[in-house]
């Protein structure tokens, strides 16, 4: 039975302690360590969300940034049901959605979609492009007569930048940023309302890069869209972003209006990301180098995730984990730091 909370209409997502593991131990054999001199069942767990929480309001981009292996991709994944959360709540315009099976999730299928890193890897070889863009069409809408879909092929091919008289070609016969073009078509063939962008663009060139977000800015004017936007590139976030989330070893840090975190970032994590930034005109160095090593997500720290590397670092950080804390600009940050007014 689908939960509905009235507080959360006016918000297209709603995310609540999401947590998510992998359990990695391999088989029995694999977990057989020798501990004490004694042998021992061990099972490895990587811990890549713990207690994650934000909201996604309609029309926004909201950006996803942090370390490679931070969990940005895996949240991505989570948010649209692509891997089950182990605890925490998702909901979809106040609608819970996590606990749902796979047929009472179908009718978000259709609202939420995913653009993926590697066009090529998510789109079938063996398959033309009318054939990627339509099948989506049809399994969701199985009574709409063919000249229809055709017509609706070309008619998002041409948006999107692809002639369309190139659908009968295969994906192999297309340059890479042509490849993503038509994994944003395959996005927006059934109308999605939230569409979550999961590096669309770190393996195209510069110029290329440019016109693919050019391309979704446009997409999302056209048909209103919301999107989860995850991403390292720093400069591409201060462009294209309304609100920005800052991730440190699956945990946010942050979470705050674009302008506001790139002019008075709070969080100790979020500032040296902010000084690594390279600004023409900036008088001395003022880049804060971290000390230290990201720590495994096998085995996190106890305390702040962050406490191994943070120049503020106290007692207290070592032994508790910050909560996310609503400060009175709505920017959300996690740390004892801001909270005890130290930083």
């Amino acid at each position: 039975m689908q939960e509905k909370i009235s507080m959360s209409v006016d918000k297209v997502l709603r995310v609540e302690n999401l947590v998510r593991h992998f359990d990695i131990s391999g088989g029995f054999l694999d977990q057989l360590k020798f501990r004490d001199r004694r042998l021992t069942r061990v099972k490895t767990i990587v811990k890549a969300l713990n207690n994650v929480r934000f909201s996604i309001f309609p029309g926004e981009t909201f950006s996803v940034v942090g370390e490679s292996g931070c969990g940005k991709s895996t949240l991505g994944r989570t948010v649209v049901g692509l891997h089950p959360p182990n605890s925490g709540k998702i909901f979809y315009k106040g609608e819970r959605i996590d606990n749902l099976n796979a047929k009472e999730m179908l009718p978000y299928r259709q609202k939420m979609q995913m653009v993926f890193q590697d066009p090529y890897a998510s789109l079938n070889p063996r398959m033309t492009v009318q054939q990627i863009l339509r099948e989506p069409v049809v399994f969701h809408n199985p009574d709409m007569p063919g000249k229809q879909v055709r017509e609706r092929v070309a008619r998002i091919m041409d948006q999107v930048g692809v002639d369309p008289a190139w659908s009968f070609r295969y994906p192999h016969e297309f340059s890479g940023g042509q490849r993503q073009r038509i994994s944003i078509a395959r996005a927006l063939m059934v109308n999605p309302e939230f569409i979550v962008a999961d590096e669309p663009i770190s393996a195209l060139d510069v110029s290329i890069q440019a016109q693919i977000l050019n391309l979704l800015m446009d997409a999302q004017e056209e048909h209103g869209l919301t999107y989860m936007f995850i991403t390292h590139d720093l400069a591409v976030v201060e462009r294209f972003s309304t609100r920005v989330a800052v991730m440190y070893l699956g945990t946010l840090c942050e979470v705050a209006r674009t302008a506001d975190l790139f002019s008075s970032p709070r969080h100790p994590y979020t500032q040296a990301l902010m000084s690594a930034i390279p600004r023409l005109g900036r008088a001395g160095s003022k880049h804060i180098k971290l000390r230290g090593e990201v720590p495994t997500p096998i085995d996190l720290p106890s305390g702040c995730v962050f406490s191994g590397r943070c120049p503020h670092v106290r007692e207290r950080c070592l032994r508790e984990a910050p909560q996310l804390m609503d400060m009175e600009d709505g920017t959300l940050v996690a740390c004892h730091g801001v909270e005890e007014k130290r930083i």
